[in-house]
């Protein structure tokens, strides 16, 4: 064996580089090369279109209830014809919605669009977990998830400076149109790769209801779902309203908000590979925490930001939300028996993002009252989650 295939072979050791997780991450970088270039500024394409603040509200809210409904039947999908058709199906499914979105003629069809697109979003997401689960062993899965969320954050880094960039040259539906047809070809790229994933199914030996499902559910999997639900609650308040907070209130251009996006892609990609091999010394609570943290501050961060400055800090706090993305991941895929990982992932993400839907909405209504209101209100919910977390879930 040769030096280079000697560090080849050590780098798909450290980072869990099976077959299948190699292409199910490529997958999300493909799809991400497309799809960040015109996904931050979809609430402006849809206000070019007509759409009042409370629609593109609702927009938001329509995003997480489809988030939600959408992963348990991608789970039972996974789990019933396999990891490879499953994640076939939805992309094209995604690339539907790509085609919705541009040829909008109205701003009420973007929700037709948004059905589409959320089968990878949302549906997929199930079958990701479980080819890490089905793929490496309990100590490596913190890993596997690393690698996956790197490949989905480098997309990040440059993809909305572009996306910023040909908005600003073009106007924003020119500019989200160039997005969309990159997401076009992306998704074609996608599709034959995620062929090549060989994961057999492993059939139930015996009916498998909703609440079979939720009874497999140990008590600290319960409660980091409580945890979790106030911390997507933050985020959703105040995430869809991001851009124009930055925009419209700041006064920055479409550029730099799509370079504070690279900024906080670029600080996930740093801190997410050291803390998933520290998880493996330290445990993934300490590292869960620090995310959930985290995500509590990130809305103050941008309401008290007076201009860019201030705001590349906030973004930066941005980045560090997924610190420990990796390792809750992770401990969700451990408590799941191999025949049920679809469908517990499934369960898991349909309940939080039902919880958690009104948020956007709500985010909308509080922003009517006043721009800060919404960003105030996320890092106090956020911080009962982190409470919550801290007292009651057990490793």
């Amino acid at each position: 064996m040769n030096g280079g295939t000697k560090v080849r072979s050590r780098l798909v050791e450290f980072f869990g580089l099976t077959p299948e997780i190699t292409a199910v991450s490529a997958s999300v970088f493909l799809l991400g090369c497309g799809e960040h270039l015109w996904r931050r500024f979809l609430p402006k394409y849809l206000q070019s279109l007509g759409a009042p603040i409370t629609a593109i509200g609702l927009f938001g809210t329509a995003e997480d209830f489809l988030d939600g409904v959408y992963q348990y039947p991608g789970g039972w999908i996974t789990d019933r014809y396999g990891r490879r058709s499953a994640l076939i199906a939805l992309t094209v499914l995604a690339a539907a919605g790509y085609v919705v979105y541009l040829v909008l003629p109205a701003w009420p069809l973007a929700f037709l669009g948004l059905a589409l697109v959320m089968a990878w979003d949302a549906m997929a997401s199930p079958t990701l977990f479980a080819i890490v689960g089905d793929a490496l062993p309990r100590e490596r899965r913190t890993m596997g998830f690393t690698v996956q969320s790197v490949l989905k954050r480098v997309p990040i880094a440059v993809a909305p400076i572009l996306g910023g960039l040909a908005v600003a040259a073009y106007g924003v539906r020119s500019g989200v149109h160039l997005g969309l047809v990159v997401s076009l070809v992306m998704a074609a790229i996608t599709i034959a790769v995620v062929s090549t994933i060989r994961v057999p199914v492993i059939p139930d030996e015996t009916p498998v209801t909703v609440r079979h499902v939720w009874r497999a559910f140990p008590s600290s999997l319960r409660w980091l779902l409580v945890s979790d639900v106030f911390i997507r609650t933050c985020e959703g308040l105040v995430d869809v309203f991001l851009v124009l907070y930055a925009i419209n209130v700041i006064g920055i251009g479409a550029p730099l908000f799509g370079t504070l996006i690279a900024i906080q892609a670029v600080t996930t990609i740093i801190v997410q590979i050291p803390a998933a091999r520290f998880t493996q010394a330290a445990g993934k609570k300490p590292f869960v925490t620090a995310t959930f943290v985290a995500f509590s501050l990130f809305p103050l961060a941008v309401a008290l930001a007076s201009g860019p400055a201030w705001l590349i800090v906030a973004f930066v706090i941005g980045g560090l939300r997924e610190l420990g993305e990796p390792a809750r991941k992770a401990l969700i895929v451990d408590f799941a028996p191999p025949s049920l990982r679809g469908r517990l992932v499934g369960l898991y993400y349909l309940i939080r993002s039902m919880a958690i839907a009104p948020a956007a909405f709500v985010g909308g209504l509080l922003w009517k009252v006043s721009p800060a209101l919404p960003f105030y209100i996320a890092c106090a919910i956020g911080f009962v989650g982190v409470a919550t977390f801290v007292v009651t879930v057990r490793e």
